[in-house]
Order: C-alpha cells, then sequence, then structure tokens
C-alpha cells in the first residue's frame, strides 16, 4: 500500500473529520482523481512533437497517456477540428497516490527559486489546477533525451464540497501553498 494513502486514511481524514466539523465519515473530502495534460500547439507542424510529449507523461506517470483532438476550428491559430494536439493521463487509485506523493516531496521542490504554489488556482468546486513550465523536475526524466522543454498542467480532483475544504485537504496531504 502506498505511504501518502496510509498517512491518509490514518492521520489526514480523522484529522479533517474533526477541523471541518462533518456530521458523517462520507463528508470527508477526498481526493478522486488526477489529470496530467501536455498541450503540443507545434504538432501541427511537427508531429514528433507529440511523439515526445507522450514518452514523457508515460515516463512520469507510468502510464499510456491519451492523445487529445481539437473540438473546434480556429482559423488563427491553423488549427482544424479532429487534429491532434496534445495529450493527457487520468491517474487513480495508487498511481495517482505514489504521483501525488512523488509531486508533493521531490518535483515541486526542484522547482526554480520556489516559494510555494498558489492557493487561489480552485475552481470554485473544490479542484486545483497547477501549471508547472518543464517536465525537468521529475527525476524520471532524463535531461539528455529532452528535446524541447514542455509545460503541463495538472489537476487534482477531490470530492470536496467548497475550496475551503478542498484547501485543508491539500495542505494536510503535503501541497506547499505559497504564504501571504
Amino acid at each position: 500500500m502506498n505511504r501518502l494513502k496510509e498517512i491518509y486514511k490514518e492521520e489526514i481524514a480523522p484529522a479533517l473529520f474533526e477541523e471541518l466539523n462533518l456530521e458523517n465519515v462520507m463528508q470527508i473530502p477526498n481526493i478522486e482523481k488526477i489529470v496530467l495534460n501536455i498541450g503540443v500547439g507545434e504538432a501541427i507542424d511537427n508531429p514528433k512533437a507529440l511523439d515526445e510529449a507522450v514518452r514523457d507523461l508515460t515516463t512520469i506517470t507510468g502510464q499510456r497517456p491519451v492523445v487529445t483532438k481539437a473540438k473546434k476550428s480556429i482559423a488563427n491559430f491553423k488549427l482544424r477540428e479532429g487534429r491532434v494536439i496534445g495529450t493527457k493521463v487520468t491517474l487513480r487509485g495508487d498511481r495517482m497516490w505514489a504521483f501525488l506523493d512523488r509531486l508533493v516531496n521531490v518535483a515541486l521542490p526542484r522547482v526554480r527559486d520556489f516559494r510555494g504554489i498558489s492557493a487561489d488556482s480552485f475552481d470554485g468546486r473544490g479542484n486545483y489546477t497547477l501549471g508547472l513550465r518543464e517536465q525537468l523536475i521529475f527525476p524520471e526524466i532524463n535531461y539528455d533525451d529532452v528535446g524541447t522543454i514542455r509545460g503541463m498542467e495538472i489537476t487534482i480532483v477531490t470530492t470536496a464540497e467548497n475550496d475551503d475544504q478542498a484547501r485543508a485537504l491539500l495542505t494536510k496531504v503535503g501541497m506547499p501553498f505559497r504564504k501571504g
């Protein structure tokens, strides 16, 4: 069983139950899934760029990503509906907990000039989205194999009813929110 998942069950969940004054244990906020997304705009001109993004996501998550396509055409971006423009992975269960553990304890502290992540990136329904500028902060990525530095978007979907509950959950899990 995963270390962070065990800590959640034994320490974090009971603490949240007390702190949030909940009436039923089923109301305790939990992390449902984590979605990683890399938008590859240059895939229109350079199909190899998409292969690199897929390889990087596979290396980071240990799971094969899904290729995403454009939903509608946008002339200014030379984009047609159905064209491949990105890749994403949805993590659940043990893989999700293992990834979250690595993100919080290994990857985020490796960000240059790191002062914490924004506490304002909640969506109003208890989900948190975090943007990363480069994939090199993950120790699994070999610097020499990277052709282009790409950013990614990480969305943490929780069962929290509001942003305050989600913030309390993520703080207890160890997310380094910026102070002030």
